[in-house]
């Protein structure tokens, strides 16, 4: 995996405000092939994996990198993973990935209504441990498929800053957001970096196309996945050797436990391109 170097402001704006924009993550092809693979599987029958709801609005598939090779390229992206090993460091794994479809808001849907609505991420973290002591555990990497530019065209809206509250957001009823938030102006192939903690939600969709996304989240290597108990062996022989440390199928074949940890290339990595991890709040 080539080494792609994040700077100093890139790093402060994500860890201060809880998210980031990364421009041009995939190319015109990789985008043309992940739409081909994501519209066949959401006009398939299939149910297995399958996350569907609110009559079809919002549909979709978990794992979907077990599902579709063409989703597999994702998994160590040389412009979008390299930065996240640089934020989150290497001994990380790949918890979910996530294929979105959200379908334009019908008719008379009220303006403040949000699919999804405002959360956090990774379940009940925040109702195990309270709002106050919600950890940093995972980023998400939501690549966007096709042009959400122009205002409400189904983005992802953010709350800038929100990964840092220590109590739930306060939601304006009268718009349906809080008032600081931010809609990202996105082209095809653009990806949005954002933490556990940075509460976000569906924006609306008055553009008449669906939204296309696929968002990979990734997390410490300590921290349950949440597609999957364990990842089809099929898969390491389709990435390298640092996708297979990211699905899990570095270690023993039989998940027999191993002296001093799994195989871990991407601490190897690091060294190699003098990427030094420091703990962040």
């Amino acid at each position: 995996m080539d080494f792609t170097p994040l700077s100093p402001d890139d790093k402060r704006q994500f860890y201060e405000q809880g998210y980031l924009v990364v421009r041009n993550a995939l190319d015109e092809d990789s985008v043309a092939a992940l739409l081909k693979a994501g519209d066949a599987l959401v006009a398939s029958s299939r149910t297995e994996d399958r996350q569907c709801m609110n009559e079809g609005r919002f549909d979709g598939f978990r794992n979907v990198i077990a599902i579709d090779d063409a989703f597999v390229p994702l998994l160590t992206n040389p412009r979008t993973v390299p930065l996240i090993v640089q934020l989150f460091g290497p001994r990380i794994h790949l918890t979910t990935s996530h294929l979105i479809y959200r379908a334009p808001d019908p008719e008379g849907t009220p303006h403040t209504e949000r699919l999804p609505g405002w959360h956090r991420d990774i379940m009940y973290t925040s109702d195990d441990l309270g709002f106050a002591h919600t950890p940093r555990l995972e980023m998400k990497c939501a690549y966007y498929l096709t042009d959400l530019s122009a205002p409400h065209s189904g983005a992802t809206l953010l709350s800038p800053g929100s990964n840092h509250a220590k109590e739930r957001i306060a939601i304006d009823p009268a718009t349906g957001d809080p008032a600081n938030v931010l809609e990202p102006s996105l082209r095809p192939g653009d990806a949005v970096f954002f933490e556990n903690r940075t509460w976000h939600a569906g924006g609306r969709n008055t553009s008449g196309r669906t939204r296309k996304a696929v968002m990979f989240g990734y997390s410490f290597g300590w921290v349950k996945p949440m597609d999957y108990a364990v990842m089809p062996r099929a898969l390491a022989s389709k990435t390298c050797e640092i996708g297979r440390q990211l699905l899990g199928l570095n270690g023993d074949a039989e998940g027999r436990f191993i002296p001093g940890g799994d195989v871990r290339p991407l601490t190897e990595w690091c060294e190699k391109h003098g990427v030094a991890y420091e703990p962040q709040p």
